[in-house]
This record gives C-alpha cells, structure tokens and sequence, in this order.
C-alpha cells in the first residue's frame, strides 16, 4: 500500500504535469485523493500547483474539515465539488479540477463535447455534459455537478473549467488529458468544416469495445443499450437508466434541443 507522503509526491507530480501543459494558470485549479472513507488529501488554495511540495498538502475530513495542514496552508474552498464526487460516488480514488484552454472555452461557449469523432474519445470518455454555473467556493457547484456524477467520469463546469473523477490520481488526470485533447481536435475540425461523426452503428461497436476492455467508471455504453433509438452522444449525453425517464424526460428534452441548436442540427 502506498504511503501518505508518497500520495502527496503525487499529488505535486501532477500539480506539475496540469501547470506544465497550460491546464491551470497562476493558482488555478485542485487536486484531491481518497485515503479512506472519512481521510482525503487535497492541494491548498492560494498556491501555484506548478511549485507544490509534499508540505503543502492538506487532510480533510469527508466534510471538507481540516484534520492536518502545515502553518500557512488550508485546503481551497472548492473542496466542496471534490466531496461531492466522493459522497454520490464510491468507486472514486481521486478528483482534478483545472481550466484546460480548450475545454474551458466550450464550457463559456455554453457547448458540451457531444460529438463522436473519434474513437478514443468515445470508449474513454463518452459524453461530457456541462454543469450548469455556479458561484466558486459555494454549494451552488456541487448542487449543480450532482445530477451528473451517477452517468459520467468527466464534465465541463460552466464558464468556469473541468472537473474529472476515477479510480485513482494518474487515471482522474489522464481523463484530464483526454477532455482536452478531445475539446482541441473538435475545435480545430470545427474551422476546417466541421467534424465527420460516427454514425450510430459504429458508436456502438465503440461502446461493445468499450464493455470487453472492462474499464472502470460510469459511461453510456454502461448505462444503456442506443436508448430509444439514439446513442448517447446524439441525445446530448443526457440519457441514464430507464426508470429516470418520468423524472429527467424534460431534462432530456431540453439538454437534446440545446445540443442539436448549437450543432446548427434544428
């Protein structure tokens, strides 16, 4: 088992790797992992997450209390998104928060990366929806980020960043990655005419691979077989398990309305 002093190196390891690779500016951003169900290391507000040592870390209870921080340093107030994650989601290890270019302009765009274009994208990520705005450091966040956390491991918060949870810190950073890269092609094919997507027969020869791979997480091919006749990425991303549909039918309808307006599709 891995030792507290060896998860904070870690955690300063991808501090570094998030600042290097222009995913947080100046003290932008943070990072948690789950020690046990009531123990959480997180990074420190007011600190760059390029320049962080193992002194900086902080420990926090599952209410976001401190239980140990060096003089100096307290755990930054958006700790509240990160133990959401953890309370609705327990297969989770660890939580990133950063401000990815890319991604981060879809989500002041108000634009969620819906698109099937490429399969990577698809089998590791699936849909990622934005949360609807809410004030930093208030509960208006994770209120928001709540109805999402049971259907994906990765959104967009809106006109604000990016939020990605997983099984442990390298993989909830690797998805990082992979909302960026993915946000950056869909732009940059937007300029050249427009993305050719996948039809949905061939999404869900992606989500087939997807299921035989076994990866860990939440993601449309594990929560419904092509809904109602439409895959995930063509709904918006919005469809869960078929009892919600009484409760969410008008979530649905209007996450898909939006969707298809700003693909220029209705």
């Amino acid at each position: 088992m891995v030792n507290e002093f060896e998860i904070k190196k870690q955690i300063c390891d991808i501090g570094k790797r998030i600042y290097n690779r222009n995913m947080v500016a100046a003290n932008d951003g943070n990072i948690s992992v789950k020690l046990s169900d009531d123990e959480f290391l997180c990074t420190p507000t007011g600190v760059s997450k390029g320049f962080m040592t193992p002194e900086y870390i902080c420990k926090v209870n599952a209410k976001g209390e401190v239980i140990q921080a060096n003089p100096g340093f307290r755990p930054s107030s958006e700790i509240k998104m990160h133990m959401r994650v953890y309370q609705k989601r327990p297969d989770v290890g660890a939580v990133v928060h950063a401000h990815p270019v890319y991604a981060t302009s879809f989500a002041i765009a108000g634009i969620p990366l819906t698109q099937p274009i490429m399969p990577e994208a698809v089998i590791a990520l699936g849909c990622v929806p934005i949360a609807e705005y809410g004030t930093p450091s208030t509960n208006e966040i994770p209120d928001r980020l709540e109805k999402y956390l049971p259907y994906f491991d990765a959104v967009l918060l809106e006109s604000h960043g990016a939020l990605t949870w997983s099984v442990d810190l390298l993989a909830a950073y690797l998805k990082m990655e992979s909302v960026e890269f993915y946000a950056q092609l869909l732009y940059q094919s937007k300029m050249l005419g427009g993305p050719k997507e996948f039809d949905k027969e061939t999404v869900q020869r992606l989500y087939e691979i997807r299921r035989q791979m076994g990866l860990p997480g939440k993601h449309p091919a594990n929560l419904c077989q092509n809904k109602d006749g439409l895959n995930c990425h063509n709904c918006g991303g919005s469809c869960g398990k078929e009892e919600s549909k009484g409760a969410d039918a008008d979530l649905v309808a209007s996450i898909t309305k939006k969707v298809m307006e700003q693909l220029g599709l209705k």
